[in-house]
This record gives C-alpha cells, structure tokens and sequence, in this order.
C-alpha cells in the first residue's frame, strides 16, 4: 500500500483488440501495484490525428503516469515532447511516454523488444540481406534492432520516399555507410534476401491484406511480422505455407511491454510470466 497508483494508457488507431492493457494489469496485479490502464483509440474517440496534442495534454493533466503510443503517432509525438531517451534520440521515433515532474519523457522499447524477439526465435536465421517492408516509427525501431542485430544489408520500402530516405540516412549514420538501402525493385530485392520482415500496418484487422504480392515469397526467406492483432497475420499464413520460418508479432509485443511496466512503475517485470500470460489470451 506504499506504493502509489498507476494509471497507464495506449493512444493509437484501432487499437481494440490490443493486449497491452491485459499484460500490464495482470503484471502490476501479480506485484500487488494498484494498476490501471486503458485504451485511448483515436477511431473510437472519432477524432482526426490533428487531436494528438489535446489528448496528450488530457493524459497528462488528469493524472496519467504514462502512455504508449502506437500506429500512425509514433513519430507525429516528438515535438510533443520535453526530453527524450538516447535510444529516442537516435531511432527518431518513440512508443513509451513518461510524465515525470511536469515533463513529458519518450522512450523506445520496441526496438529493444523486437531485437529480444529475434534472438529468441530466429537467433541462427541468415542475416546477408533483409527487407523490410515501411519506415514508419515502428519501422524505424525495427531496422535499428535488425542492423544492430547483425543484418549486413537492410533493403527498405515504403509509400513514403522521403520518410524512408531519411531512415536510410539515419541508419547509415549509425552503422555505416551502405548497410540500408532504400528499395526500388521488390521482386529483385526478395529474390535475393534471406528475410522479409513487414512493419507496415496492413495485416492488421483493422487493415486486412498483404504489403506485398505473395508469389514473391520464396522458402529460402525467413518472415517476421510486428502485428499481433491478429497474430497469424496473411502474409504468416502465406510464409508458412510455403515452408519459411516465422516469427511473429507476440515477442516484440511483451518484451516492449516489459520495459514500459519498468518504466511506468520504476520495477522490472517478470518477463516469463507475460509471456505466459499474452499466450493465455488466445
């Protein structure tokens, strides 16, 4: 009873079926922490993604410890805030929010929690030439985890030319120059990678479909996806089919969240038993 409460929270789009607030309660419960989180879904508010600043000041002026932030304000939140994590800094794209003595403080865990992902279920997967698909925040958080992670060449593609070029910049800055590329031919690209890894939101329920065209798999690719809602997304279920090994969106989900809980709660979370507990979802 010494400790205070928590209130945490999630601002994104379509985020319903998220299982974050699930991980997080059951986690603060099983530490005997007065622990609250709750959704803060921009389609069900039916508001634009003009109304950022007001729901960020709404958090943070009615008590909130803290928020993640997902799908499209991961990089749209940085001039919102005060200070920001080296890691932050240097990713350009944040997903944890901390209120701290009247200041807004971002981190990144998905970049943490997608390179746990990868060490656990790919850890001896070929790692020449990867592509990814978007360069989006979490896109940006997953490229960093896959160079630092041993992928020798990261080939991406994105809609948006410009955000991805400016990745591609960031990226080869920190690693060196020549380990991202930005995509011009998809097929070529696949044909010559040992991994494919979606960071783009479609496959999501809210945005059912494939990034790509699936004749361009081939079973020499290994396939990882970041979306866990719905875990077997169609472009794992095409992978899977055809033999590739897979990974997907369930390990980078907890391990982001076990650093969140530490974050918000100041104590590390027992990451095995979230794991079990996102499993027993369903």
């Amino acid at each position: 009873m010494n400790h205070p409460a928590i209130l945490a929270g999630l601002i994104g789009r379509g985020i319903q079926l998220s299982r974050t607030p699930a991980l997080h309660e059951y986690e603060g419960d099983a530490q005997a922490l007065r622990y609250l989180y709750r959704l803060i879904d921009a389609d069900q508010l039916g508001v634009d993604d003009s109304a950022l600043p007001r729901l960020l000041d709404a958090a943070q002026h009615t008590g909130f410890t803290g928020l993640n932030i997902t799908y499209p304000f991961k990089q749209a939140i940085l001039p919102l805030l005060d200070e920001l994590s080296d890691e932050a800094r240097g990713i350009g794209a944040v997903n944890t929010v901390v209120f701290k003595e009247g200041k807004r403080v971002g981190h990144n865990t998905d970049c943490l929690g997608f390179a746990e992902g990868l060490r656990r279920g790919l850890a001896d997967a070929t790692r020449r030439q990867v592509v990814q698909m978007g360069a989006g925040g979490a896109g940006a958080a997953v490229a960093h985890a896959l160079l630092s992670e041993g992928v020798e060449r990261l080939v991406l593609f994105e809609v948006d030319v410009a955000r991805a070029q400016a990745l591609v910049d960031n990226l080869n800055a920190h690693f060196g120059a020549g380990r991202a590329a930005l995509g011009s031919d998809l097929a070529s690209s696949l044909a010559e990678a040992d991994g494919l890894v979606n960071t783009t939101p479609v496959g999501m329920a809210k945005l059912p479909g494939t990034p790509l065209p699936i004749e361009l798999l081939h079973a020499r690719l290994w396939v990882a996806e970041i979306i866990y809602f719905p875990l077997e997304t169609e472009l794992l279920r095409a992978a899977r089919a055809l033999g590739c090994r897979t990974l997907d969106g369930s390990s980078m989900a907890v391990f982001q969240a076990v650093k969140a809980f530490e974050l918000f709660s100041g104590r590390p979370a027992d990451a095995q038993r979230m794991q079990a507990h996102f499993a027993s979802l369903g």
